[in-house]
């Protein structure tokens, strides 16, 4: 049976993710969306060659950058191995940048002029998605947005007077 087929078999086979974990996972998508959607904002303010026309154009090209950075850019790395070995990691950043190429074609309303628009673009999405990620990711390692501080924990103790001995 296919995998979802066997989550409902008679106790056998994998369980069914609970609806929390679904949810948690849903979140963390659409919060590792927002981050590179903000990110690709960033490098067509400061990146010449990168451009949208409309939000839309925008949160398309987050999307897929996403989908493409998720499945595609593990082959490419493995496939670019010796290349990435042999430049000591830096030819990571000219896979990235063919990846925005990608985007670029397959996304209409986003635009970017040449690949050293695109490899410089990469580059600074790469380090502000790095940045936000960092920002919002608790101690276990998992990204949080901030939307409501942690609850203070009860406070136990003797209360002690501020007054001097003698004093009253």
């Amino acid at each position: 049976p296919l995998p979802a087929e066997r989550c409902f078999a008679s106790g056998k086979g994998t369980k069914a993710a609970s609806p929390a974990t679904a949810n948690l996972t849903m979140r963390h998508f659409l919060f590792r969306w927002a981050i590179t959607t903000i990110a690709v904002m960033v490098a067509e303010a400061l990146v010449n060659g990168i451009r949208y026309d409309s939000f839309g154009a925008l949160v398309g090209a987050a999307l897929l950058l996403g989908i493409l950075n998720a499945f595609l850019r593990p082959i490419l790395l493995l496939l670019m191995a010796p290349l990435i070995i042999l430049t000591l990691g830096l030819f990571i950043f000219v896979v990235n940048g063919f990846l925005l190429l990608i985007v670029n074609d397959l996304v209409h309303g986003f635009h970017v002029d040449h690949f050293s628009s695109s490899f410089w673009g990469a580059i600074l999405i790469s380090i502000v998605s790095w940045m936000l990620s960092w920002f919002f990711r608790g101690s276990d390692g998992r990204v949080r947005p901030t939307t409501h501080p942690a609850p203070i924990g009860e406070l136990t103790g003797q209360a002690v007077s501020t007054s001097r001995p003698g004093e009253e």
